[in-house]
């Protein structure tokens, strides 16, 4: 059992404060300088001041804010690893009183996805380049640094929750795993709540068994049943609802049913299949995607015919009212990625969607 000193001491390692996931000089060093500011009261000293703050971790909120600047798992268009700092500077900016700890940044290496596609020599190389010891046991890919993490994370703040950012949805794969591992250790029933217009079901792309369009397949294994996983929001599909629930025995609800008949009826299904499932907690993970590209461009795969703002809303809202949410992510998130011609206007709106979201799943992981 890793003891509170020695699992502080291993985020010192495998974290670094909040924003600072992406490794740059001058990119965005403005937004870095500000969220510094408001986290610390100042911009200077700044891996000290974090170091310190970990020691308040046991004591902190229930929710706890972890950033994943990763997007190697993604796909053509890229830029979600700016989402870690981009969201938190919103939230900070719009939601100020917001109560989470900031346990900081997963330090990303942005060539890596997960340990098992290393050889040693290469491990080897990156533990020397991250920890100054290639002799090192800590993981060196995103996915592996984020599942090692948080099993002890878990092990030892039983009643706390991880609101990830990310980052691109192959994230969600360590986020998710690590979080039914402990529900199932706790004797609780989780069910994970999907929003995307994708069904991220592939069992692998181009050879990768884990990325963005396959973390949901490796994670059926964790749920009580595969139909604790509720997907919201799905139009991008090269095949039927009845292929996807037949093949992984998981349950849909598709964009254009809610287009078809409102959000009440998949509001009424949804708490219904979670009372008939015993259900204890929810886990949301929020594919920015999942709304409509007017409300959401600034990402790597915006889709027409998605969910507005208000839509999302109002199921996370009647979940909310019935089931505790215990642990989130928002995904996906691409600040400099502009597939709408809007320019900077783009970004502010996806931003804007995003961080009322993240605020509201933050909220209720407090209570």
């Amino acid at each position: 059992m890793t003891t509170q000193s020695q699992f502080i001491e291993k985020i010192q390692q495998s974290l670094c404060p909040p924003g600072n996931g992406v490794f740059t000089v001058n990119t965005a060093k403005e937004r870095k300088a500000a969220l510094h500011q408001a986290l610390y009261g100042q911009t200077d000293n700044i891996e000290q001041l974090w170091n310190e703050s970990l020691t308040q971790l046991s004591s902190s909120s229930k929710a706890v804010i972890l950033g994943i600047a990763s997007d190697c798992g993604g796909g053509i268009l890229r830029g979600a690893n700016w989402g870690p700092l981009f969201v938190r500077s919103t939230l900070l900016q719009q939601f100020n009183t917001l109560n989470a700890f900031d346990m900081g940044d997963v330090r990303v290496i942005p060539h890596l996805l997960h340990d098992k596609y290393l050889n040693d020599p290469t491990i080897s190389n990156c533990r020397k380049a991250l920890y100054q010891d290639a002799n090192s046991e800590l993981a060196v890919s995103p996915l592996t640094i984020t599942e090692d993490v948080l099993h002890d994370f878990y092990a030892l703040y039983p009643e706390k929750g991880i609101f990830g950012i990310g980052g691109d949805h192959s994230i969600s794969y360590p986020l998710t795993k690590t979080y039914l591992q402990a529900k199932k250790a706790q004797g609780k029933r989780a069910a994970i709540i999907h929003f995307d217009a994708h069904t991220d079901l592939l069992v692998e792309r181009l050879g990768i068994d884990l990325c963005f369009g396959s973390w949901c397949t490796h994670i059926l294994d964790d749920l009580h049943e595969p139909n604790h996983l509720i997907q919201i929001g799905i139009r991008s599909s090269g095949k039927p609802k009845e292929h996807w629930e037949s093949t992984f025995g998981v349950k849909q609800h598709w964009a254009h049913e809610i287009r078809e008949h409102g959000v009440a009826p998949v509001i009424t299904s949804i708490l219904t299949q979670l009372k008939e499932q015993a259900i204890d907690e929810l886990y949301v993970s929020f594919d920015i995607d999942a709304l409509d590209d007017a409300f959401a461009s600034a990402t790597g795969t915006p889709e027409p015919d998605g969910l507005t703002p208000d839509e999302a809303m109002e199921i996370l809202t009647s979940l909310a009212a019935q089931y505790p949410i215990t642990g989130a992510d928002m995904m996906e998130i691409a600040p400099f990625t502009d597939s709408s011609g809007k320019g900077a206007e783009s970004a502010k709106t996806t931003l804007k969607a995003g961080a009322d979201i993240s605020a509201f799943l933050i909220e209720q992981m407090n209570k």
